[in-house]
């Protein structure tokens, strides 16, 4: 590796960073923890529905399952998700938001949605120079 491919994936990572930072400043600005508002996200963005699974809710958050069910108790008390038995497996227990947890999430996505338009085009600039290396 070159003091170029350095700088460059030290660019990529400060960019990440900042982009990061943003986001942890902007859920605390709302009274959540950034993993809180990751959960809002993944609950709302899952594919094909706007409920998941504690299981998935774990996967996509990249957390154990017991944690996930710490997190979503905690959002349950805010008030911003609630809990549904499956009705085709009473064993299973879907959370989704609920009004007060999409308006949240809203605020939050939009004001990520603003701030990668933004920096958005500077990552993909340091994607490509770190592709390259």
């Amino acid at each position: 590796m070159t003091k170029t491919d350095y700088e460059s994936l030290a660019a990529f990572r400060y960019a990440i960073r900042k982009y990061l930072h943003f986001s942890e400043q902007a859920a605390h600005g709302l009274g959540l923890t950034p993993q809180q508002y990751q959960a809002l996200l993944a609950i709302e963005g899952f594919p094909g529905r706007n409920q998941v699974t504690i299981g998935e809710l774990a996967e996509q958050l990249q957390i154990a399952a017991h944690s996930a069910v710490g997190l979503a108790d905690r959002l349950q008390t805010a008030g911003l998700i609630e809990r549904r038995a499956s009705e085709e497996d009473r064993r299973c227990v879907f959370v989704s938001l609920t009004p007060t947890g999409r308006k949240v999430l809203h605020r939050l996505a939009t004001a990520h949605r603003k701030e990668l338009s933004t920096v958005g085009s500077l990552l993909v600039g340091l994607i490509k120079r770190v592709n390259q290396l």
